[in-house]
């Protein structure tokens, strides 16, 4: 059962085999929080009463990345790339290579994954996010790939609050090496 925390947060979950969102969640689960303005997210959803709106950041983030994972799932890769931010200075570090802008992240994307069967079911978990001020936010967790092959691995994604929303501004992902 979930008890009541000092500085208690209000999120939303949003990760899931199927990527599902839900507004109250599959409960009960025990969940600990690690700060005022970071939470370890589980692999269901979950909903928990709060007493503090300074994370409603936190709620939009994970909310974009529900979004990007059913983009994903659905085969669109314009749609997942909108959490990017769409400018010349995007950084996305992967393999030991760094990829600088939005338009060439979106052709890394679409030349990797070509089709459905390549790009697979995505999956977030692990999920850790860190309000860094009002404008700024670091989200750590695992990504999987259910495919004929399928892969994992960790990810980092530096956000930044524009006038238009939350926008990832750095994106480090890695696979797992097992």
């Amino acid at each position: 059962m979930l008890g009541i925390h000092r500085n208690a947060l209000r999120i939303s979950v949003v990760v899931g085999v199927a990527g599902l969102a839900a507004i109250g969640g599959f409960g009960p689960h025990t969940l600990s929080l690690q700060s005022q303005n970071s939470v370890l997210l589980a692999a269901e959803p979950i909903n928990f009463a709060a007493d503090s709106g300074t994370n409603a950041g936190v709620e939009v983030i994970h909310r974009l990345m529900f979004d990007q994972s059913a983009a994903w799932n659905r085969g669109d890769i314009p749609k997942f790339m909108e959490a990017y931010w769409k400018s010349p200075e995007l950084t996305f570090s992967s393999g030991g290579n760094v990829t600088r802008g939005w338009e060439a992240t979106r052709d890394r994307y679409l030349t990797r994954y070509p089709d459905r069967a390549t790009m697979g079911k995505l999956t977030f978990t692990e999920l850790e996010t860190r309000l860094v001020g009002d404008k700024a936010a670091l989200t750590l967790g695992r990504w999987k790939l259910e495919r004929g092959q399928p892969i994992d691995g960790n990810f980092s994604l530096v956000w930044q609050k524009f006038d238009d929303g939350w926008k990832i501004i750095h994106d480090h992902t890695s696979a797992s090496t097992r």
